[in-house]
């Protein structure tokens, strides 16, 4: 056929451009390059946006365009989802592991950090807070972060729980004890309770 030399060749540089794009991120979010490879990505898209719009009559060939398409799309999610993590400031896909965990001499230390809400959507900067405390924690002992949306929903369902039986205020403790990390919170009597941010 007379396009199977030009679509070879088209299929064989997206695959070089998703590779050097993929390089590209890589020394990004490791902090080897300054900014986001947005020219390769760029020029990515537009091979891919041009061959999708090519009809290709081999199998083979609409075989290894669609693989490459899909490649594509989950670097880009996984791309996405680093730039999000990076600018809310919280570990993401791309942070660096610790070689291991830390010394245990951490292991009995009991209380990290203690906060109370009245009404967490309007306290962000303390849930904000209080959720960098838990990952930090979790992070020394060696465990998974959480995304930040689950962790407010769980205060905003914890203090809107506690209100209803009466409690004005909620204490949230993030504590570390044999290795493990605790997240609790109880309700403060409205004469008390006090916030140590």
């Amino acid at each position: 056929m007379a396009q199977s030399p030009e679509l070879e060749r088209d299929l064989k540089l997206l695959d070089a451009e998703l590779r050097k794009l993929e390089a590209e991120y890589n020394m990004f979010f490791a902090g080897r390059l300054p900014r986001p490879p947005w020219e390769t990505r760029t020029r990515v898209e537009a091979l891919v946006k041009r061959l999708d719009r090519t009809y290709i009559h081999n199998t083979g060939d609409r075989f290894r365009l669609s693989n490459l398409q899909s490649r594509f799309a989950k670097f880009s999610e996984l791309w996405e989802r680093g730039m999000r993590s990076r600018e809310e400031g919280r570990p993401g896909p791309f942070a660096q592991r610790p070689a291991a965990p830390p010394a245990p001499a951490a292991k009995s230390r009991a209380k990290v950090y203690d906060t109370s809400f009245q009404d967490p959507l309007k306290e962000m900067d303390k849930l904000h807070d209080l959720y960098d405390r838990l990952v930090d924690a979790r992070r020394e002992v060696g465990e998974e972060g959480v995304p930040f949306h689950k962790f407010a929903e769980l205060v905003k369902g914890q203090v809107s729980r506690l209100r209803q039986k009466g409690v004005d205020e909620v204490a949230f403790r993030v504590s570390v004890k044999d290795g493990k990390v605790n997240f609790t919170a109880r309700g403060v009597k409205p004469s008390g309770g006090g916030d140590n941010s």
